[in-house]
C-alpha cells in the first residue's frame, strides 16, 4: 500500500464539532505586488523606531528562555498610566487574543454574544469557538453602531456585548454620549467589551474614550493594542483594563506563555517617552493623510462614512469584487467584503495618488 503524503487530500472519521469544521479560517490580506501597496491589513507603514527595534533585538538574544507569563513589567507601566493596579491590566497576544479569553470566560454553549455587524471579522469565529451564539445587530445607515438596537437585543441568554469604536471596517466611532446611554441600559451582570484597537487615531472629540471610563462601570473592560498606532503588529501584544475579578477569569482561559518576551520588550520600549513621541507623531501624519484621502474621495463622488481609524470604508455593495480587482490590477491590495464594501488602509504617501487615480474612474 502506498503511503499517504502530506500533499494528498485525506478524510477523517474523527468526531469534530461540526460548527468548527464548517468555520472558515481567518483570512489575512493577500500580499501586494513587489511594486505595489498592501493596504488590506491596517498596518502601520513605517518600520519600528530605533529604540523599539533595539529592544526587540536584545530580547531576541534570550529566546531560549521562557518569558514572564504575566508580563509584569509591561502591566506595571500600563497600570501607572491608567491609574489602576497591575492586576487591573491583562496583557495578551494582541487584542483579538484577549477577546477570545473574555468570551471563553463568560460564555457557555447556548449563551449569546451581541455585536454590531458589519464589524471586526474575527468576532463570529471567536463566538463560535466558545460554543456561544452570535447576535448580529445591523449597522445604521451611516455605517455606525445602532446602540439602541443592540441594547434591545440583550436577552436572558446574553453574556457578552462587544462595542467596536472606531468600528472596523467602517471607521465610524461611537460617541461618548451614545455609549453612556447604552451602558445605562445594559444589565450590570453582562460583560461589555469596548474594543478600541484604533483609539490613537481618533480625532473626533465627541468619540468615546475608554481610558476615561476605567473604574466607572463594574461590567466594562477596555481593550487596546500595540499593533496599529505603535507599529508592533508582527510581535502580537495587546492589553485589557477592567475589574480585577473579570480579568482574573480571563487569565484562567489563556494559553500559558502566549505573550513572548520579544513582544513585551517592544511594547515597553514603545512606551518610553522619546519612542512614544515619535510613534504618535507618525499617527498624526496618518490621521491627517486619512482626512485628506476621505475628502478627496468624497469630492470624486464616493459616499465615505466618518473615518476615525487608520483606514477608510468604500460602501461598494454589489460592485465590491469588481472594484477590489481593479485596485489590485493597479498594485493596490485592499480588504474586500463581498456584497458590503472595501476597507482601505491609510498607508504610504505614494499610495494615495495611485488609489485616487483608480477610484476616480469607478464612482
Amino acid at each position: 500500500m502506498d503511503a499517504v503524503t502530506a500533499s494528498e487530500p485525506t478524510t477523517t472519521q474523527v468526531r469534530l464539532r461540526p460548527e468548527i469544521a464548517a468555520l472558515p479560517a481567518y483570512r489575512q490580506g493577500r500580499p501586494a505586488p513587489a511594486d505595489g501597496f498592501k493596504l488590506s491589513s491596517n498596518e502601520n507603514p513605517w518600520p519600528p523606531v530605533d529604540g523599539v527595534a533595539q529592544a526587540i533585538a536584545a530580547a531576541a538574544l534570550e529566546v531560549n528562555r521562557y518569558p514572564d507569563a504575566t508580563a509584569l513589567v509591561l502591566r506595571e507601566r500600563l497600570a501607572e498610566r491608567y491609574g489602576v493596579s497591575p492586576d487591573g491590566v491583562l496583557v495578551g497576544a494582541g487584542s483579538v487574543s484577549l477577546l477570545a479569553q473574555f468570551i471563553l470566560a463568560a460564555c457557555a454553549p447556548g449563551d449569546e454574544v451581541v455585536y454590531s455587524w458589519r464589524s471586526f471579522e474575527a468576532y463570529p469565529g471567536l463566538v463560535t469557538v466558545a460554543g456561544a451564539t452570535s447576535v448580529q445587530v445591523p449597522n445604521r445607515a451611516d455605517h455606525g453602531h445602532d446602540l439602541d438596537a443592540m441594547a434591545d437585543a440583550i436577552t436572558d441568554r446574553t453574556r457578552v456585548v462587544i462595542v467596536c469604536s472606531p468600528n472596523n471596517p467602517t471607521g465610524v466611532p461611537v460617541t461618548a454620549a451614545e455609549f453612556e446611554r447604552f451602558m445605562e441600559r445594559v444589565p450590570a451582570d453582562r460583560l461589555v467589551l469596548l474594543d478600541e484597537a484604533y483609539a490613537e487615531f481618533v480625532r473626533d472629540d465627541a468619540s468615546v474614550d475608554g481610558s476615561t471610563l476605567i473604574g466607572r462601570y463594574p461590567n466594562l473592560v477596555v481593550l487596546r493594542t500595540f499593533s496599529k498606532a505603535y507599529g508592533l503588529a508582527g510581535v502580537r501584544v495587546g492589553y485589557a483594563i477592567g475589574p480585577v475579578p473579570i480579568l482574573d477569569a480571563a487569565r484562567s482561559t489563556a494559553i500559558p506563555l502566549g505573550v513572548t518576551a520579544v513582544a513585551t520588550a517592544g511594547a515597553i520600549a514603545a512606551l518610553e517617552d522619546a519612542n512614544e513621541a515619535e510613534l504618535l507623531r507618525r499617527v498624526d501624519v496618518l490621521a491627517d493623510r486619512r482626512e485628506a484621502l476621505r475628502e478627496a474621495l468624497i469630492a470624486q463622488g464616493w459616499e465615505i462614512p466618518a473615518a476615525q481609524g487608520n483606514f477608510v470604508w468604500l460602501p461598494t455593495g454589489d460592485r465590491t469584487v469588481e472594484v477590489a480587482e481593479r485596485l489590485f490590477e493597479a498594485g493596490v491590495v485592499a480588504r474586500a467584503f463581498p456584497g458590503d464594501g472595501i476597507r482601505v488602509s491609510v498607508g504610504e504617501e505614494e499610495s494615495v495618488e495611485v488609489l485616487l487615480s483608480v477610484l476616480e474612474g469607478l464612482v
